[in-house]
């Protein structure tokens, strides 16, 4: 990537970063880290390890397009091909950092994981790889909250009102693991750009693109069709990562609640608050670190559990202090990157 796009990343991500921090109030943080203690640490260390699956999950879709019998690509030279794992962990925070700090979430990250990647593998294959690893990281997310959703029958009471709401939620959830294995099966990068045609304000840039791109566009959904359809083993491994990746990151509420007294939620509770919460969050996904609504799910979630209101406070903010920790990580990762590259 050039230099020019890599500090325009930095500087546009460390911006929103200085404005989030800017929001906090400073003594509660100061008293909840004191508060948390060496706890604090294991929410914070516990993010360098789940990293590790969201890049293992990327890097098993680069090697699968790599080896595919039936790729479209031309051939390349190894050492072209050749992704270091560990290079693109630090591409994956990174993605992460700039995804918490834009709204909208996927406008900052993934055009950055594309420009990161495609001068080691190619543009139309570092875009394939990055919307399959973003449609897995989605479709991991649907399976959470369905599991979640069959993990509250077994462990907790239900009334009418809670009925309702998981009714809707598995709908839901079913409605879209039906559309995303649909987009895996026939790709999604053709029809989206014919979505785009409809759209006032863009259709005539979109038809543009469509038409002088039409063949490109071709061979990344057949590339995303070859991960469901010609390697069955890799799609489901990459969603095992990412789904087992949720799952152990409910440990970081865990971790939380052992500062809290007269607490006694276990692991599988601290996978419901976080279902719950993400759900909630997603829903405004539009916010730059879903500020407010995370915190709002956390108040949600705990309460429905039988925490008080500044549990949920205590638990949200530190998750919070968690978040703007790794995102000023990744962002000095860019610039660490790029002096590497250079």
């Amino acid at each position: 990537m050039k230099k020019k796009y890599q500090n325009a990343f930095f500087i546009f991500g460390l911006v929103v970063l200085v404005i989030m921090a800017s929001q906090l109030d400073y003594a509660q943080v100061w008293t909840n880290i004191q508060r948390a203690g060496y706890w604090f640490l294991a929410v914070v260390g516990i993010w360098f390890f789940l990293y590790f699956f969201n890049t293992a999950a990327w890097w098993v879709i680069i090697r699968s397009q790599e080896y595919s019998p039936n790729s479209q690509m031309p051939t390349v030279k190894s050492h072209e091909t050749h992704v270091n794992f560990f290079w693109l962990y630090k591409i994956t925070v990174s993605g992460f950092a700039l995804n918490y700090a834009t709204p909208g979430g996927l406008m900052g990250g993934e055009p950055y994981r594309i420009m990161s990647l495609a001068p080691k593998i190619g543009t139309e294959r570092a875009t394939s790889s990055v919307l399959l690893y973003v449609m897995t990281h989605i479709f991991s997310h649907f399976w959470f909250w369905l599991i979640s959703c069959i993990l509250y029958l077994f462990i907790q009471p239900l009334n009418v009102p809670m009925g309702i709401l998981l009714a809707i939620v598995t709908t839901f959830c079913l409605t879209a693991i039906w559309f995303f294995l649909r987009g895996y099966k026939r790709g999604i990068a053709v029809s989206g750009m014919k979505l785009l045609t409809h759209f006032p304000l863009l259709k005539h840039k979109a038809r543009r693109f469509f038409d002088s791109h039409a063949e490109q566009l071709s061979n990344i959904d057949r590339q995303i069709a070859a991960l469901h359809n010609q390697n069955p083993r890799t799609f489901t491994t990459a969603v095992g990562l990412e789904l087992a990746c949720r799952i152990i990151s409910s440990m970081e509420i865990w971790f939380c609640l052992q500062v809290l007294p007269d607490v006694s939620l276990g692991f599988l509770d601290c996978i419901l608050i976080l279902a719950f919460t993400s759900l909630f969050a997603n829903m405004l996904f539009f916010i730059p670190l879903q500020l407010g609504g995370r915190e709002g799910g956390f108040m949600m979630s705990t309460s429905e559990l039988g925490m008080t209101a500044s549990a949920g406070i205590f638990v949200a903010l530190i998750i919070r202090l968690r978040e703007l920790i790794w995102t000023g990580i990744g962002l000095l990762l860019i610039k660490a990157t790029g002096k590497k590259r250079g």
